[in-house]
């Protein structure tokens, strides 16, 4: 399912009262089942277009669509996930990866079902009973992926999911996020401050500018698929986030 932002700008009050730019005007377009890194000097406005692309967000102005739906509320059809993973602490990991199953009024038995059946997808088998103050930060956002792919989205949005976990468990998880979303091609949009994660995960990276965040460059990345953390020593690869690094680089001169 296609996105399509036309002009889109989102401007904050300040404190006194006055205008404050966040993003835009941007406009850009993403394909049915393409997946598009967003990276950025910090507070270029990267959380703020996911949010409205999100529909938590309205733009100040511009339009944002999803297919031939004018995103103006949260839409069925897309799912979104942050960094801070939202587990409810009382709850199982089963009964929280099935949380949206029981939102949307599942019977029990249907709901357990397809939680058990996304346990064994995340590897997760075992754990089914465990709270998420006994998981590790990785085998957590494992849970809060599984929440989303239940869902069934066409277009998952990825604000920094493995921001705060450690270099490997933020490459392992990178990989088994490209192993779930080849089992059913959906369009994802990721927010990494990850040069290399960005390289990996994606068929275009779209480069911010600093605040108010406006396209700076769109770089296609043509690796083959499936990839795999071999290609991070490739020539190809590290041609791609050489360039990817200048455009930030240059932000920064």
């Amino acid at each position: 399912m296609r996105l399509s932002l036309h002009e889109v700008e989102v401007s904050y009050r300040a404190p006194a009262g006055a205008s404050l730019p966040a993003l835009g005007p941007i406009t850009f377009d993403i394909a049915e089942e393409e997946f598009v890194c967003l990276v950025g000097p910090s507070g270029c406005g990267k959380s703020t277009l996911i949010r409205v692309l999100a529909g938590l967000l309205p733009p100040t102005a511009g339009t944002a669509y999803c297919g031939g739906d004018l995103i103006d509320r949260p839409l069925p059809q897309i799912a979104i996930m942050f960094q801070d993973t939202n587990l409810m602490p009382w709850r199982t990991v089963l009964d929280n990866i099935a949380l949206p199953l029981e939102i949307a009024g599942a019977p029990k038995s249907e709901r357990q079902r397809r939680a058990r059946d996304m346990l064994a997808q995340l590897n997760l088998d075992g754990f089914e009973l465990a709270y998420p103050a006994e998981l590790s930060g990785g085998m957590a956002q494992r849970v809060a992926l599984g929440r989303v792919i239940l869902q069934a989205p066409r277009i998952w949005l990825l604000d920094e999911p493995f921001g705060a976990l450690d270099a490997l468990t933020r490459e392992k998880l990178s990989l088994e996020l490209l192993r779930l979303r080849g089992r059913s091609r959906q369009t994802i949009v990721l927010v990494t401050h990850d040069i290399s994660e960005a390289v990996l995960l994606a068929d275009r990276v779209i480069v911010l500018s600093r605040r108010p965040g406006k396209l700076l460059a769109d770089i296609a990345i043509d690796l083959p698929r499936p990839r795999s953390a071999d290609m991070i020593y490739q020539p190809n690869f590290l041609r791609l986030a050489k360039q990817v690094r200048a455009c930030i680089q240059d932000l920064d001169d």
